[in-house]
């Protein structure tokens, strides 16, 4: 009889497999697409998900950081020829050097308060970069020149190719949370999530903490806004600090289930997979209908399962162990 932690692992292995063969079996540009948007918006809330899942603080200016990330790389690549792998990391840290200024600041509030300050930082850098017309090309943008089949410029002639690299970034926030998530800052980030106060009375350094996975999640999240610019080969403020990331960040992770290691991959999957099928039977009208949508199944989740779909499946098996007759 195989233990619940073999199974686990084959299972893991199963879907590792299944992952890396898609692309091969799966030729259509649009689903491939479809692919790429719930690999990328599941990495986003993993990163998220560190910080508004695990420590429960509410951040709705994660596109601050996304947008730090798209623009570093971008800035490296066109004005000085830097490969967008490099600026990857170096976007990734800016990041973390901004969210020290905006943590120190944000994190002296609590609640709604500290959600409408995150908000505030990520529009108030849009701005910025609206002004920067010689810096960041302003308002109007730019696009990233196309070299064809240049790997090394992380550009590729096959979607797949992103598919791929977008996958790896996946499993390397996945990797990173679940050692959070079983080492001492894992139950610090929970323990501050319940009550602060308390955590803090126990002796929990809840400002170091809160600040570390701040960054963390910062830097996570920067990776994805140099991916999504190198993949759509165009940027501009509104596009990279577009309030629309932080939004899907926080929702995916709250439907699929906060505070879980795998749950923000769960509400992309459902979500994203829900607004590829509207889009593809509603064609343009799709945008307030796709709101409409995303708002029911918030509000369905919240109402009937607020621990998410992650929640959902457990409860399910359990259920399903319990009925199941005792072998003699």
């Amino acid at each position: 009889m195989q233990t619940p932690g073999k199974m686990k692992w084959l299972w893991l292995v199963i879907g590792a497999v299944v992952m890396l063969a898609l692309p091969q079996l799966v030729t259509s540009s649009f689903a491939i697409d479809i692919f790429i948007r719930i690999l990328l918006f599941s990495f986003i809330g993993v990163a998220w998900n560190l910080m508004g899942g695990y420590a429960k603080q509410l951040s709705l200016g994660h596109a601050a950081y996304f947008g730090l990330g798209a623009y570093t790389s971008t800035i490296m690549q066109v004005n000085y020829g830097i490969s967008p792998w490099i600026g990857m990391v170096a976007g990734g840290v800016v990041a973390m050097l901004a969210s020290l200024p905006i943590g120190w600041l944000c994190f002296r509030l609590r609640g709604p308060y500290f959600t409408i300050a995150t908000i505030a930082t990520a529009q108030v850098l849009m701005l910025i970069f609206l002004k920067f017309r010689d810096f960041a090309w302003g308002a109007e943008g730019t696009t990233i020149p196309n070299l064809g089949s240049a790997p090394l410029m992380m550009q590729f002639e096959e979607k797949s190719s992103y598919y791929y690299v977008v996958l790896g970034l996946l499993a390397v926030g996945l990797w990173i949370t679940h050692r959070i998530e079983k080492s001492w800052m894992g139950y610090y980030l929970v323990a501050i999530g319940e009550d602060e106060d308390a955590a803090e009375a126990v002796g929990v350094n809840a400002p170091k903490i809160k600040r570390d996975i701040y960054m963390i999640s910062a830097f996570l999240t920067a990776l994805a806004g140099t991916f999504y610019t190198q993949y759509i080969y165009f940027i501009d403020p509104a596009t990279a600090f577009s309030f629309n990331v932080s939004i899907e960040a926080a929702l995916v992770s709250i439907v699929g289930g906060i505070g879980t290691l795998w749950g923000p991959v769960i509400g992309t999957v459902l979500l994203e997979t829900t607004s590829a099928l509207l889009q593809s039977w509603l064609g343009s009208s799709v945008g307030g209908i796709q709101l409409t949508v995303y708002s029911l199944i918030l509000m369905a989740v919240i109402l009937w399962r607020p621990t998410g779909l992650i929640g959902f499946a457990t409860d399910v098996y359990h259920r399903t162990l319990r009925r199941k007759p005792a072998r003699a």
